[in-house]
């Protein structure tokens, strides 16, 4: 796609419904990655502590969010911080959560290279 990219989250979390991983990554680029990660109700978060500081946007969906010894209630429009090594995850999802992640750097370290027009290398267009 050249200098960007572009999609609907809602589009991407469909593809990401009922399957496992929950998470799906549709960005990666030197400097950060992105996803969507999609939580049912009742679901349980099993992830554990990342090497990357993370950002997440909650974009629809209600639950418990606990970071540290920290715990609190998470809804639409909700932007939570979490610093690389530290536990943190989803509780008592009340409604499907749908969520809008970055790591920086990129989730796993592993960063693939990037061309010389400086078009990202790895850009993932929303399934159909």
């Amino acid at each position: 796609m050249g200098e960007g990219t572009w999609g609907s989250l809602e589009t991407w979390a469909a593809s990401t419904r009922g399957s496992l991983p929950q998470y799906q990554e549709f960005l990666r680029v030197a400097s950060l990655s992105a996803g969507v990660y999609v939580l049912g109700p009742g679901a349980v978060d099993g992830q554990s502590p990342h090497g990357e500081d993370e950002v997440y946007y909650v974009a629809s969906g209600r639950a418990r969010f606990r970071s540290g010894a920290e715990e609190r209630p998470v809804g639409p429009g909700d932007v939570l911080f979490v610093p690389a090594g530290r536990p943190h995850q989803f509780l008592a999802v009340e409604e499907e959560l749908v969520l809008l992640v970055v790591f920086a750097p990129p989730e796993g370290g592993e960063t693939p290279p990037v061309p010389v027009d400086g078009a990202p290398s790895t850009v993932r267009t929303p399934p159909p």
